[in-house]
């Protein structure tokens, strides 16, 4: 959440350099700091990786990627021109002791050549089974002695379990010191996550009706039209409990819980998500069986194109036990949610592609309006459009024009496009310029990642030991299992869904 760009020399040695992350993300990102003028005047970009090619063709590949997936657009030649110089590719087996003394050499360099000491940045953009490997011989080769200028970016997931996580964090915190590590999530660079902060403690005529007396309960919604893909063999060792709930959904539901902090410093706020997480209630069996869902897509047809169910996706068990669909009911058991039931659901292949946050505030305590009038009554929400339409928008009720007195649900809302002209950054733009400036704010620190593990372990060991009979429990292009509307209707709710063409009411 850096408000100004860092002015020291720095260094970005990328491990995956040559993978799909580097190519999708980190590289348009890092480019984009640059066109947007946030980059330090002195930077290097090192990727590295198993693959033979040169520092030419390393930039190629870039150039197509970035022309790809950029959000600025295809490079400009004088601006290409300008960043490539600053690019290079390094040929490094992570497993390989020796070839990290190669990093240390052009680290070296560029100090010599700059007159300066660099921030040197290990981005670890690989898969999981690696995070041990490299943070070990980083270490070994004394590539981080210096602890305020090394930091370690290690992507999720972070652990496959409790037990794995806390192995993993053992090892690093004793390679490193805790400003070092940088855990990323990239749903908290995301615009609207941060603004969930502003809009809560920036504004006074919140705080008063931000608890268990007059909100009835929160909605968390993650929901993707995109189905496993080419990504079988991952998803089959995690599912959408792991893949989602443990780290994104779970990260919005702190940031609306919260208690305010007292100050903006990365460590209060990091502390104030932690202690919802402590906060919130254990699942017992019993509890996993009432208060958990899941779901698994079969196949169907979405924007006229029919597609696989998940057991028919490459490299996916026909008989397949992994879910793709999570509904939970959570509750924060402490002072101000006591009571308030905050439900998250997340899948894939389903009917549109949106995540949002919503908040549904209790009824009116007397109606003093004749029945005529209310026939459209609704109670007020507020909700948080964190994509694809970025808003936040509060239902209320109001007059229709006209004689009679007949009461029509309207929209109060703040929407990016309509308010700001400039392009909103992407998030990845925003975590890596925050790794450059040494802010931490909106990244998981290691004792959050164990809560969040600590608190779903129990529906994942009961999920893991006991097959689901009903899969697939429903079809692509749909709204999830029955069993996850039966969830929340249990309690007299249901699901709200915020149409992506702009019309202005939620729909269930």
């Amino acid at each position: 959440m850096s408000t100004k760009a860092t002015s020291d020399p720095t260094i970005f040695i990328i491990f995956g350099g040559t993978g799909d992350l580097n190519a999708r993300k980190l590289a348009p990102a890092l480019y984009n700091l640059f066109l947007d003028g946030w980059m330090p005047k002195k930077f290097s970009i090192i990727g590295t990786g198993r693959t033979k090619m040169s520092d030419e063709e390393f930039r190629t590949k870039l150039l197509e990627d970035i022309n790809q997936f950029s959000r600025s657009g295809k490079a400009e030649k004088e601006k290409w021109d300008e960043f490539i110089k600053n690019v290079y590719y390094q040929v490094s087996d992570a497993k390989d002791a020796e070839t990290y003394k190669e990093f240390g050499k052009r680290i070296d360099a560029h100090n010599a050549e700059w007159k300066a000491k660099a921030n040197v940045i290990y981005y670890l953009a690989v898969a999981p089974e690696f995070f041990p490997i490299i943070t070990t011989n980083i270490a070994k080769a004394k590539l981080a002695e210096d602890k305020k200028r090394v930091r370690i970016v290690i992507e999720k997931p972070f652990g496959h379990d409790l037990e794995s996580a806390q192995e993993l964090n053992k090892l690093i915190s004793s390679l490193y010191d805790d400003c070092q590590i940088y855990l990323i999530d990239h749903y908290l660079g995301k615009e609207t996550v941060q603004n969930i902060m502003a809009f809560r403690f920036a504004n006074s005529i919140l705080e008063p009706i931000w608890n268990r007396n007059f909100i009835e309960h929160v909605q968390i919604s993650v929901t993707e039209q995109l189905g496993v893909q080419d990504r079988g063999p991952y998803y089959e060792g995690s599912g959408a409990l792991r893949d989602m709930i443990q780290n994104h959904l779970l990260q919005l539901l702190c940031f609306v819980a919260m208690e305010a902090p007292n100050s903006f410093n990365a460590e209060e706020l990091r502390n104030r998500k932690v202690d919802v997480l402590k906060a919130m209630r254990k699942f017992t069996p019993e509890d996993v069986r009432t208060s958990a869902v899941r779901g698994q897509y079969g196949p169907g047809w979405i924007q006229g194109e029919e597609v696989p169910g998940y057991r028919q996706e490459t490299k996916v068990d026909p008989n397949s036990n992994t879910e793709t669909f999570a509904a939970i009911k959570f509750f924060v058991d402490n002072w101000r949610w006591h009571g308030v039931p905050f439900y998250v659901r997340t899948g894939k292949r389903m009917h549109q592609s949106a995540s949002t946050i919503t908040i549904q505030f209790k009824d009116v305590p007397h109606l003093v309006f004749p029945a005529e009038a209310t026939d459209s009554w609704q109670q007020n929400r507020l909700i948080i459009s964190i994509q694809p339409e970025m808003s936040i928008r509060l239902q209320v009720q109001a007059k229709r024009p006209g004689i009679d007195m007949v009461l029509n649900t309207v929209d109060m809302v703040f929407d990016y496009k309509g308010t700001y002209t400039n392009e909103a950054p992407e998030a990845y733009e925003t975590l890596l310029l925050d790794t450059m400036a040494g802010d931490q704010t909106l990244f998981m620190r290691g004792d959050q990642v164990e809560a969040a593990w600590d608190l779903i372990m129990p529906i994942l060991k009961t999920w893991e030991g006991k097959k689901s009979l009903s899969f697939p429990n429903y079809s692509a292009d749909s709204w999830g299992p029955e069993v996850a509307e039966a969830l929340i209707a249990r309690d007299g709710f249901h699901w709200f869904t915020l149409p992506v063409n702009g019309n202005k009411k939620a729909k269930h």
